[in-house]
């Protein structure tokens, strides 16, 4: 597990651009914090990393919005997904299939259904408003984030 500390927007944009560069298609990452810690800015620099040029913002309703044009990026919520029905009516395991990156948020609701090499993000409030503490936890080569 590698550990980062992000004092800004900004900062934890340009984390998710690193990342992107580490995820290949077919790769689930996980997402784990609270509302606010920057989890949709994060996945924001993912899309960035991968060239796409989207607007990403949180699917709390939609429960997944999928970005690129030939859907590259699906990007999850799953705060409101509270049975193996809700799961498979998002379409989660096509989207896996299809070849896509699947960022998921409140991936604790489905921790049951994620892949075995899933990434782990883990975010948390640091000692400022703006500061986050984001634990990156199953990507290859964690040493060469710098």
């Amino acid at each position: 597990m590698v550990e980062f500390l992000s004092k800004s927007a900004k900062e934890t944009i340009v984390l998710g651009e690193k990342l992107a560069k580490k995820l290949s298609g077919g790769t689930v990452v996980a997402f784990y914090g609270g509302l606010g810690m920057g989890k949709t800015t994060l996945i924001s620099g993912i899309a960035k990393g991968m060239g796409l040029t989207c607007n990403v913002s949180s699917p709390t309703f939609a429960i997944v919005n999928v970005y690129g044009e030939h859907n590259e990026l699906c990007h999850f919520d799953m705060y409101r997904v509270e049975s193996w029905d809700d799961l498979y009516s998002t379409g989660f395991f096509d989207y896996i299939d299809m070849g896509a990156v699947l960022c998921v948020e409140w991936s604790e609701n489905v921790e049951n259904a994620l892949p075995e090499n899933t990434v782990r993000i883990y975010m948390e409030k640091g000692d400022s408003d703006n500061d986050r503490i984001i634990k990156i936890d199953g990507v290859k080569d964690e040493n060469s984030f710098c």
